[in-house]
């Protein structure tokens, strides 16, 4: 299916434009950062990282694209990423990782998409939508190696009552595999400082999860695929690789660790651009404060332009006063307070008009800041500025990709 096959996408590529900001999106850097990631594996199969709206590019576009660099897998959060990746005509395999009790998983059962389990509940839940569907439920089993987060533990625990101990999870899907519903296709764990390569606990997680695996397949199992590596390990924990990876924010061009390199460094391409058009030019007299609270003023007259972008586009609050942006060829900076749907921006003498674009962040190529610059203003990480751009603003899909899709 084409990207106009999918509603979301085809109302943005027809619709007249009608906001006055957008979010810029180029398939082909996506395709290309998988390319570069597959390099740094050798023949391990990568599973791009999908979720949340494909870190804000976009699921079913940057799925398609993923794919098409090389990707023989996809992986997403929630059930409803999964199912909509289906509707959209997408055959290839889909993991999901967060499901709840009293989550319907027959759809997920019949649409051949595989769900993660942690533990025995997920299990039981799968083997009864099998039954019912008469089909075979596939499902990854999670091994808890050291995150704490979910995942069945293959460390000692206080106690097993929540029945989250890997040796149970590991016995009921032998038990459920043998009845005929259940195929176990993977195991796989996270970790916990993968941005840190030479934190002790990446090295224990890896001997822990080869304990683990090796348990599973003494019990019986004999999974397809084993997976550890998220994108900080791929690019920086070989030794980790196994026979999967699993990338995310690399996969759209950032680095997961920008202490140790640049996305330039690792040879990565930024897929996302954020830019606005001025809405409003003004020039203010000394001392005029700007937004809310007047937490910003200058002791000269200077010209000040309204951006028709805020908190609720994506644009964080935190960065009030330090977010930076390009404007008329220039860098400058949030003027005071980031507001729900706009923030200013002081030019000084600049000649800048209503109409020109200011340009958020980007690759970096042209001068325009980089999202890793925005979450150092703001005191987060990078994962965090691409997602927060939400489907309010527009996106628009760039590069030899777009063109083949649309």
């Amino acid at each position: 299916m084409s990207l106009s096959g999918d509603p979301a996408v085809a109302g943005v590529l027809a619709a007249p434009r009608l906001w006055p900001a957008r979010v810029t999106i180029d398939l082909d850097a996506i395709a290309h950062n998988v390319g570069v990631l597959r390099e740094h594996v050798g023949g391990a199969a990568l599973m791009a990282v999908v979720k949340a709206d494909a870190y804000g590019h976009g699921l079913v576009p940057s799925a398609r694209a993923a794919l098409a660099g090389g990707a023989c897998s996809l992986g997403v959060a929630q059930a409803t990423e999964a199912v909509a990746l289906r509707r959209a005509g997408v055959t290839d395999p889909v993991l999901t990782w967060l499901v709840a009790p009293g989550m319907d998983l027959a759809p997920l059962v019949e649409q051949d998409i595989e769900v993660a389990a942690s533990t025995p509940w997920t299990l039981q839940a799968l083997a009864e939508a099998a039954r019912a569907t008469g089909t075979v439920a596939v499902t990854q089993l999670k091994v808890d190696t050291g995150l704490g987060r979910n995942g069945a533990s293959a460390l000692p625990l206080p106690s097993r009552d929540q029945g989250t101990d890997w040796n149970d999870l590991v016995a009921l899907a032998v038990r459920l595999s043998a009845e005929g519903v259940l195929r176990v296709k993977g195991i796989f764990s996270h970790f916990a400082y993968a941005d840190a390569p030479g934190h002790p606990t990446v090295r224990a997680q890896q001997a822990t999860f080869a304990e683990a695996v090796a348990l599973a397949e003494r019990a019986g199992l004999e999974p397809e695929v084993r997976h550890l590596s998220n994108s900080a390990a791929t690019l920086t924990s070989p030794e980790a690789t196994w026979d999967m990876v699993r990338p995310g924010l690399s996969v759209y061009g950032l680095s997961p660790v920008p202490d140790v390199g640049s996305a330039a460094d690792f040879g990565l391409r930024p897929a996302m651009r954020v830019s606005a058009d001025v809405a409003v030019v003004k020039r203010l007299p000394a001392g005029q404060g700007v937004s809310y609270g007047h937490t910003y003023a200058v002791d000269h007259e200077s010209t000040f332009v309204d951006i028709p972008l805020g908190y609720a586009d994506g644009v964080p609050r935190h960065a009030s006063n330090a977010g930076p942006v390009l404007v008329a060829g220039a860098r400058r900076h949030v003027s005071g307070r980031v507001c729900m749907d706009q923030f200013v921006v002081d030019v000084g003498d600049d000649p800048v008009a209503v109409g020109d674009e200011v340009v958020l962040f980007g690759p970096g190529e042209e001068g325009e800041p980089t999202a890793q610059e925005w979450a150092e203003a703001a005191g987060t990480i990078s994962y965090e500025i691409v997602t927060r751009f939400g489907p309010r603003v527009p996106r628009h899909y760039v590069g030899a990709l777009a063109e083949e899709l649309a």
